[in-house]
């Protein structure tokens, strides 16, 4: 059985959506962030960095969430949430996951940082107007190759929308502006399916 480690509302959640809409068995084990358990020992052994998500399938040890949800749904690929190798859709699967990762995601980590996660010398608030101004230069991009689709891909919905989705979500948490009619419609969508509810509600269930 896959082993999932994870906190709620961190991004070890779009691997546990991800395995919601798979359908398929998984362990999620808990890694308290407020009792210092990214620090432990035994946590440590599995991911040196002290970061979640990370995975345990068998042999293999994942980290990075864009690289276990490209992983996962490869290995079920039967499921149909990512297009074969060497497709034109996989390129553009592929494309705005980077995407996701690096220019949808990246200004809202670089808020993250500098308001709550770094140390307070190294926080420079000076950096956050930027970061906002980043953010919504990624919306705009973002808006404009959704287009009029349901999906980032068309019709249907692909993994890709999950690291898409759930960093939308991160930046309505963190209160930004996202005017884009066809971007809200997509969050609601997104907002919408069932696998995350069941993700969240498993997520919430473990840190009771």
């Amino acid at each position: 059985m896959i082993q999932v480690y994870g906190f709620p509302q961190s991004r070890s959640t779009r691997i546990v959506w991800l395995l919601e809409e798979l359908g398929v068995d998984y362990g999620f084990n808990l890694v308290d962030f407020l009792k210092m358990e990214h620090r432990s020992p035994e946590f440590l052994a599995v991911n040196p960095a002290g970061k979640v998500p990370a995975i345990v399938d068998g042999d293999l040890v994942m980290t990075e969430s864009g690289a276990i949800v490209a992983y996962l749904a490869d290995r079920f690929a039967e499921k149909g949430l990512i297009p074969p190798a060497g497709t034109q859709e996989r390129a553009a699967f592929e494309q705005w996951s980077y995407f996701a990762l690096c220019e949808l995601e990246q200004p809202l980590w670089t808020m993250g940082k500098h308001k709550f996660a770094l140390p307070e010398e190294q926080r420079v608030a000076a950096i956050l107007p930027t970061a906002e101004w980043e953010f919504q230069k990624a919306l705009a991009l973002l808006s404009e190759g959704l287009g009029d689709k349901p999906y980032i891909l068309g019709k249907n919905f692909s993994a890709a929308d999950i690291l898409l989705g759930h960093t939308l979500f991160w930046g309505m948490s963190f209160k930004q502006s996202i005017e884009q009619p066809n971007l809200q419609a997509y969050a609601k969508r997104l907002q919408g399916r069932e696998a995350l509810a069941r993700a969240k509600a498993r997520e919430s269930a473990s840190s009771v």
